[in-house]
């Protein structure tokens, strides 16, 4: 009898790993070859129960990946845009600033979505996304208003020194466009300008993104020095989908949550 109570228990024991196994190789995540291995070292296989039957979770529970602005007032789509590189991972890991034009603001994101500071900024005079052809290699002199514009789109970023031995951030290395201090002009009244709540009167610059000698200095350089980050240009002429290949974040979580609601959705 003993015996016979010996194999009905090895029976169920091994019933039991199998469909342990079972559970793990239908796993997607497994199936696709990109699970982390739910036993091992200083794991007991009895918890590997546990965490097949917890891995699947309802859609009401999706964790979104969210930009940490904290009481920093910022337009729905720098919100947005900052949302969807950290749902991405489109920074890379990297430090992150936005500059939305729109606002004349300068939002600056260390490589977890956490706002590190935000600062009025003086950009182009000219509104538009795109910078003329050529106009890095132009004297200042010779660029009309209209091309005074600070061009749209991502952009790899590092610290460098300019020709007069400043610190910079290079936004757009072939349309000298960068990210810099506040340059004093004459009769430009820049400092003003960047004290300003108008953030038209915040148009003013060549295309270069123009902040404050202390917002840099404890900001920017921290951030930056050492590692090279991405600068986000909103546009303003076009929508920030056709410029990045975004995403709403909200949106796609709500059609998750409720298919029904994917017709009434709409473009981003």
């Amino acid at each position: 009898m003993s015996s016979a109570r010996s194999a009905a228990a090895g029976i169920a024991r091994g019933l039991g790993l199998a469909l342990v196994a079972a559970s793990l190789a239908l796993h997607p995540a497994f199936a696709a070859g990109t699970g982390t291995p739910l036993s091992g070292p200083g794991r007991p296989m009895s918890s590997v129960v546990a965490v097949a039957a917890t891995t699947e979770k309802p859609v009401s529970a999706i964790l979104l990946r969210r930009a940490r602005f904290g009481q920093e007032e910022a337009s729905p789509d720098a919100r947005r845009i900052a949302d969807w590189i950290l749902d991405s991972g489109d920074n890379r890991g990297t430090p992150f600033a936005i500059v939305d034009k729109v606002d004349s603001k300068v939002f600056v994101f260390d490589a977890k979505g956490r706002l590190r500071g935000a600062s009025s900024a003086l950009v182009g005079l000219a509104p538009g996304d795109d910078s003329v052809p050529g106009i890095g290699n132009r004297k200042m002199s010779t660029i009309r208003p209209e091309e005074r514009t600070t061009p749209a789109g991502r952009f790899v970023a590092s610290l460098e020194r300019s020709l007069h031995g400043d610190e910079i951030l290079w936004v757009d290395y072939d349309a000298a466009v960068a990210l810099h201090q506040v340059i004093l002009i004459p009769n430009e009244h820049r400092l003003e300008r960047l004290a300003s709540p108008v953030p038209q009167e915040r148009r003013i610059t060549y295309g270069c993104i123009n902040v404050p000698v202390k917002f840099f200095k404890d900001v920017v350089r921290p951030l930056f020095r050492g590692t090279s980050g991405i600068v986000y240009v909103l546009p303003e002429t076009r929508s920030s989908h056709s410029v990045f290949g975004s995403y709403d974040v909200q949106k796609d979580a709500t059609v998750q949550k409720d298919p029904r609601a994917a017709g009434k959705a709409g473009s981003p």
